[in-house]
């Protein structure tokens, strides 16, 4: 589901009007289009991201902002989600994944495998999935990855796929060479995945909130770091579809910081973060 925030001007210093029901109204509104649970603390990130979607359209006050949202079009209401949503990623984050991935991969080869990444972000995450696939089979090895995300921004960058030198810093030199191409002249200091790499992955937006999930089952899901934004009725639901969209022992890995062992009926804990889909 950026890391670094703006420095957030005090309440005295603020030039549009942002009161406390104003906040509650975000919070209400952000919770039932895309789940988020914006803790209450969350006042000051609400307005450093929210204003300068308001300057750009000429509003001075959060109150007649938000009422204009409920006649807005689609598109408004992306802009909103994405200035609140949370993008934090890298390559080989929470790299014990990979190699467990890996194995999963070598007891099916060349058997058809689909992989859901349903937090693409920037895309570090579905490129990381990629390239371990073709290490571990050579190509793409009919395997099938798909990268979702909520917010239409990242998305746009992932799928350019160009990102600055220090992203990939912690990678090997092999790696590099094989996935990555060097800018050059206006782009020094910025890299590009391969177009074979970029080729492997499906990108497009989806909301996990949508009511209805169209899509065939898959044998891996990545959704780490995401369930942390919400509550525990939509945490369980969200699990519910994942498991109803996934194959009979499939996998899902979760971020650090999350635990679904209450939900035993659905996935039971077999690693470090790592369930496996239960039931036939």
């Amino acid at each position: 589901m950026s890391a670094v925030l703006p420095v957030v001007p005090s309440a005295g210093a603020r030039d549009i009007e942002f009161s406390s029901s104003d906040f509650e109204r975000v919070r209400s509104m952000i919770h039932a289009k895309a789940g988020i649970d914006l803790n209450p603390g969350k006042q000051n990130m609400v307005y450093s991201r929210l204003s300068r979607r308001l300057r750009e359209r000429g509003y001075t006050e959060f109150r007649t902002y938000l009422d204009s949202l409920n006649a807005a079009s689609e598109a408004e209401w992306q802009e909103f989600i994405n200035c609140l949503t949370t993008n934090l990623t890298s390559f080989y984050r929470e790299a014990h994944h990979f190699p467990l991935l890996a194995d999963f991969l070598r007891t099916r080869r060349g058997a058809p495998t689909r992989i859901w990444c349903s937090a693409a972000s920037t895309g570090e995450e579905p490129y990381t999935i990629a390239m371990t696939v073709a290490d571990t089979l050579g190509g793409k090895g009919g395997v099938t990855i798909d990268a979702s995300d909520i917010d239409t921004n990242v998305l746009e960058t992932a799928a350019t796929g160009a990102y600055a030198a220090e992203t990939v810093a912690n990678l090997d030199a092999p790696r590099l060479q094989r996935y990555f191409l060097k800018g050059a002249g206006s782009n020094l200091g910025r890299v590009r995945v391969k177009p074979e790499l970029r080729a492997m992955i499906n990108f497009r937006c989806f909301n996990l909130l949508a009511s209805q999930w169209r899509m065939e089952p898959y044998d891996v899901i990545f959704c780490r770091n995401v369930m942390i934004y919400f509550d525990r009725p939509t945490q369980r639901r969200i699990l519910e579809r994942m498991h109803a969209c996934m194959k009979p022992g499939g996998l899902l890995f979760v971020g650090h910081s999350e635990n679904f062992t209450e939900h035993k009926d659905l996935f039971t804990l077999t690693g470090k973060t790592l369930y496996h889909r239960v039931g036939a």
